[in-house]
């Protein structure tokens, strides 16, 4: 399976800058043997559509509205994202959960209406310090993911999940490899209970991947790619992690 990289821009960007850094990031990718998808801002998915045109960068989302459509001021449908070219959203992210409160049960809505537009929700799960202090790393991880799995049944094998330490999302900390690997063999497990198989399922890191640290993690054997923070927004850098995820595979 090709590894899967994943930009996410958070709240950052402009018009000019994204232009340079598209730019830039389909140049150096070109002929990569890996996905790579960039998750931009909605006032940016017009422009960086036009932008990857004709190229193999997809585009993604990083939130999508658990509603079709109505009455819900300043949210963001799948069918709207879908118009666009959206490939991926993400769904979860721990910023969401914290500063939206949005619950386990959102969460599976969101993915579950993602797809039934065509749109690969990239599920995001994770703990916190204190949860990981405490022990409860594995039932944290599998609380939210089950929720998911509840929700979509025999689609859960076309969403990708995500697992980001809250600890390590833009701190500059990170997990340790081997961390990193057991969480993640965790999901795998859980993952391929739920299905039958689990071997074409993305399950990615993301608690603060860069070009330092990309090679190591993305060695572990259920390390399938990353959801990438920071180091997305410097072209360099995040080509250097699509170089990794290249050799990765080989």
């Amino acid at each position: 399976m090709r590894k899967l990289i994943a930009g996410n821009w958070k709240m950052n960007g402009s018009i000019a800058a994204n232009d340079a850094l598209v730019r830039a990031v389909i140049a150096g990718m070109a002929g990569a043997d890996c996905s790579v998808a960039v998750c931009v801002p909605a006032p940016y998915l017009a422009q960086v559509q036009m932008l990857r045109h004709g190229s193999a960068l997809e585009l993604g989302a990083q939130d999508v509205s658990q509603h079709e459509q109505g009455a819900y001021t300043g949210e963001v449908s799948a069918s709207m994202l879908k118009e666009f070219g959206a490939r991926f959203a993400i769904v979860g992210h721990s910023e969401r959960r914290q500063y939206h409160c949005e619950s386990d049960a959102v969460v599976a809505d969101k993915a579950k209406i993602a797809l039934a537009h065509g749109i690969t929700p990239i599920v995001c799960v994770g703990e916190t310090l204190a949860e990981r202090e405490a022990g409860r790393t594995e039932e944290v991880v599998k609380r939210q993911l089950a929720a998911v799995i509840h929700a979509n049944g025999h689609c859960i094998s076309e969403i990708a999940v995500a697992y980001e330490p809250v600890w390590a999302i833009g701190t500059g900390r990170t997990a340790t490899p081997e961390q990193a690997q057991q969480v993640h063999s965790v999901l795998r497990a859980q993952l391929k209970a739920a299905t039958g198989h689990s071997e074409r399922i993305h399950i990615l890191y993301g608690g603060s991947m860069n070009a330092a640290n990309a090679a190591s993690l993305l060695a572990q054997p259920d390390i399938d790619g990353g959801l990438i923070g920071g180091a997305s927004l410097k072209a360099a850098d995040f080509l250097q992690i699509i170089a990794a995820a290249c050799v990765a595979r080989a």
